[in-house]
């Protein structure tokens, strides 16, 4: 395995090389190259501000990076931006919708603008598939955490990518919203999409990612399964210095990126 990640069997729905991104003298995002094979869901942990974000937005061409290289399938994303964002569905932190229509309405018009022809009933065929086909006729404001995750999500893969962003997808969810959250993403995955996400939850980077890569102040530290982690670092003082017993990847994630509290 290369430092990207690289399979050979598979190809590669992402890559990032070198990837350098910055806010004015603030250095966001320092060197970061990682590769996410195609049908794989990959993890991207990190304490706050240690540049996940930033290299999701870089991803995403939301930020200009300084320098590096993204190709999103066989597409250069920094050449051809237009062509790159085609290729991907985006689920940010935060998402919110046109307050005056309905969940019918909304998916309507952004299967519209992705120029995806949906009847009345293929709508509901979406979102009865989500568990929100009672919820058709409410709006996006009267839907609970989880309903309205589901509702994002669906919105964000409506146009069938082949690549899927999400930025921490099941933050301030309950355990079963998180769970019902977990299903829809390896569904995704069973279909051959590829997932890119980040997480705060070392449960979930367990239970749902092939691979994981650490993050901190802007540095990729390293990439592997969550038990390859384990095993590679269960042995390095700072991890066993922050374990209660056996090795966990939190505590591997502690032991590389420090205990204390990140603003």
């Amino acid at each position: 395995m290369t430092a990207t990640g690289q399979i050979a069997a598979h190809g590669l729905a992402l890559q990032v090389e070198d990837l350098h991104v910055s806010y004015g003298p603030k250095r966001a995002v320092d060197g970061v190259s990682l590769g996410i094979n195609e049908g794989e869901i990959f993890g991207l942990l990190g304490p706050n501000g240690a540049g996940k974000t930033s290299t999701l937005s870089a991803i995403e061409g939301l930020v200009r990076p300084d320098s590096g290289s993204i190709r999103v399938g066989d597409v250069n994303a920094r050449a051809n931006p237009a062509a790159a964002k085609a290729r991907m569905g985006v689920q940010l932190q935060s998402t919110s919708f046109q307050s005056n229509l309905t969940i019918r309405e909304i998916v309507r018009l952004y299967a519209g603008l992705y120029g995806v022809p949906l009847t009345r009933a293929g709508i509901d065929d979406l979102l009865a598939d989500v568990h929100l086909g009672e919820e058709a006729s409410k709006r996006f404001s009267q839907l609970s955490g989880g309903q309205q995750k589901r509702v994002s999500l669906l919105i964000a893969t409506i146009h069938s990518p082949p690549l899927v962003l999400l930025d921490e997808p099941t933050a301030g969810l309950d355990p079963q919203a998180r769970r019902q959250l977990w299903d829809r993403i390896e569904r995704l995955r069973d279909i051959g999409r590829s997932i890119l996400l980040t997480t705060h939850s070392m449960e979930e980077a367990q239970a749902v990612c092939h691979r994981v890569a650490i993050i901190d102040r802007g540095k990729l530290l390293t990439v592997d399964t969550p038990a390859g982690l384990i095993e590679k670092h269960k042995d390095d003082p700072r991890v066993r210095k922050v374990a209660h017993g056996q090795v966990t990847l939190e505590d591997v994630f502690i032991g590389l990126t420090g205990s204390e509290l990140r603003d």
